[in-house]
């Protein structure tokens, strides 16, 4: 595959790594795969070991583990050209959570070995990385006392605003950019697919949101944010 794709993820604005030297990303670049996965398909598998830093460099992501009965819970959602799995890789664990596509996506994996290369020799990549910990700690912290604490409203509500902030909106600015089935929606705020359903329904009835299928409009933002925020 082109390299094109893979320098998206080195060279875009946004990247970790748009700052580094040339050097530094030809080195990164050296050992680089770049991987395509249709709609549902695994990139990861939870216990599996990894092997390099996988940048997401187009499509969306779900991470997900298998709770108490097989249950399925997303612990968090990536869009490009967000990194996955990079806990694992730095605390030299295997992977606690299964990656999926949720629609068709492009990865790109950076080597291991030539990434702690650069690592050890600039230290503005390395505040950056940890700032990236310091920051997806935050949120998962966040996001337990949400899952623990929130009644099924509030849960609903802050999930299809954090869809709304990650993916964000159609060009109708109302519709949320990604399209996930119930059970997801469901397993993304922490609650059956059933409740999930009839709390939707209701936002619905209320004219908070408006449904079309897998499509999600949202309506009334600010009584949204309220749900969210009062739980």
């Amino acid at each position: 595959m082109s390299n094109n794709i893979c320098n998206h993820c080195i060279n875009n604005a946004n990247s970790i790594f748009f700052g580094l030297t040339q050097k530094e990303k030809e080195k990164l670049s050296e050992e680089h795969k770049c991987l395509k996965f249709q709609k549902g398909q695994v990139i990861y598998r939870e216990g599996e070991k990894p092997n390099g830093l996988i940048c997401l460099s187009a499509g969306k992501v779900k991470i997900c583990k298998e709770g108490v009965g097989g249950r399925e819970q997303i612990v968090r959602m990536a869009r490009p050209i967000g990194f996955i799995g990079y806990r694992a890789l730095f605390a030299e664990e295997n992977y606690m959570a299964t990656a999926l596509a949720i629609e068709d996506s492009t990865i790109c994996v950076i080597n291991k070995e030539s990434l702690f290369e650069v690592l050890k020799t600039n230290s503005e990549l390395s505040f950056s990385i940890i700032k990236s910990f310091a920051t997806e700690l935050g949120f998962s912290n966040s996001r337990t006392v949400t899952l623990t604490q929130k009644h099924i409203r509030g849960r609903l509500a802050e999930s299809l605003i954090f869809l709304k902030d990650t993916y964000g909106l159609e060009p109708d600015n109302k519709t949320i950019k990604v399209y996930l089935s119930r059970e997801d929606v469901a397993n993304l705020s922490n609650m059956t697919t059933s409740n999930a359903i009839r709390t939707l329904s209701n936002f619905s009835a209320e004219n908070i949101v408006a449904v079309d299928g897998r499509k999600i409009k949202i309506i009334d933002l600010e009584r949204l944010e309220s749900i969210s925020k009062h739980g």
